[in-house]
This record gives structure tokens, sequence and C-alpha cells, in this order.
């Protein structure tokens, strides 16, 4: 049972995979971030443009 548990405990045949997902997760929240931001202000602008019109 211990040989197990210390076996278990050297894999990290997992750890890139999660690394990779938590780095996935983060690029994917800028984006939506940054889309966010800019549909805000171009739908201003285009509010001010039918305004000026």
């Amino acid at each position: 049972m211990n040989k197990l548990i210390a076996q278990f405990a050297k894999d990290e045949s997992g750890a890139t995979a999660i690394e990779y997902g938590l780095i996935a997760a983060g690029i994917a929240i800028a984006i939506i971030t940054a889309v966010g931001t800019v549909g805000s202000n171009l739908s201003d602008m285009f509010d001010n443009v039918a305004s000026s019109l």
C-alpha cells in the first residue's frame, strides 16, 4: 500500500494537462474582457454617430 501511495505521489503525468487548462482559461478570460470593453466602446461610438445624423 505504501508503495502505491509513493508511486501516485511521484506521478506528474496529469500536471501538464491541468497547467494547459489553466493557461487556456486565463487567455479566455482576457479575451472575454477585451471583447466586452471594445464592444461597449463601439456601441457608444455608433450611438454618437446615430445621434449626430
